[in-house]
């Protein structure tokens, strides 16, 4: 698989989850307990995130991070906001100032 496109292909194997339920899938599990149980998975992967980049290990931290990665990609497809959309908006904040890029959200 390669990397370079690995989210894509995450999300396309998440949405096939959403479309085409099975009971074994932990993907399909989240999707039937809906989009607060969704959000709570972010929250707590987002958490331990901030642990492991606190004092955990490189390995703890990255871990971390596929699994919060993993979560927000399963909460795009339970809204229907297709992953591209990230990806282009990253894109037009590329090479932009984050303190004017966030700025220019306030107009």
């Amino acid at each position: 698989m390669s990397q370079q496109h690995i989210l894509d292909e995450l999300y396309q194997v998440i949405l096939s989850r959403k479309e085409a339920p099975s009971e074994s899938s932990y993907t399909a599990s989240l999707f039937h307990k809906g989009v607060d149980k969704i959000l709570k998975k972010v929250g707590e992967e987002a958490t331990e995130v901030v642990i492991a980049g606190k004092g955990g290990s490189d390995h703890e931290l990255i871990c971390e991070s596929a699994d919060l990665c993993y979560h927000l990609l399963v909460l795009l497809a339970a809204r229907d906001v297709p992953a591209d959309a990230v990806w282009s908006e990253l894109s037009r904040r590329f090479g932009t100032s984050g303190i004017t890029e966030k700025a220019s959200r306030k107009e």
